[in-house]
């Protein structure tokens, strides 16, 4: 079966996940380079690799999963491999700037460290 074959909803809703997965890890991206302190950094890129990457696994879990006329194990492994990591290491590195006491700036609310 052939990427011609595919039925026009399916196409848009492939294409619509690849797009918002793009759009929400270019914001997160963003974020990550323009946010002022470590805090606020950390908080920006693990919520959109969370989201942005799973909207683009996820999109390319429907495309495969259709030309394959199956599952597609490895995009399903990929996204619960990410789901369970990226939280665990956003809370690791948040702890370990924590456990050095690493200063935010003044607009930070609920500062570690006042």
């Amino acid at each position: 079966m052939t990427a011609a074959e595919m039925p026009w909803l399916l196409d848009i809703l492939i294409a619509l996940f690849l797009l918002f997965g793009a759009l929400v890890a270019l914001i997160g991206s963003f974020g990550l380079a323009k946010l002022p302190d470590f805090y606020m950094r950390l908080h920006g890129p693990t919520k959109a690799s969370t989201l942005g990457v799973g909207c683009v696994l996820l999109g390319s879990l429907l495309f495969f999963s259709h030309q394959q006329e199956g599952l597609s194990v490895q995009e399903a492994l990929v996204t619960l491999f990410l789901f369970a990591t990226a939280p665990v290491s956003a809370h690791m590195l948040a702890k370990a700037a924590l456990h050095r006491r690493l200063r935010a700036i003044e607009r930070t609310r609920n500062r570690p460290f006042d």
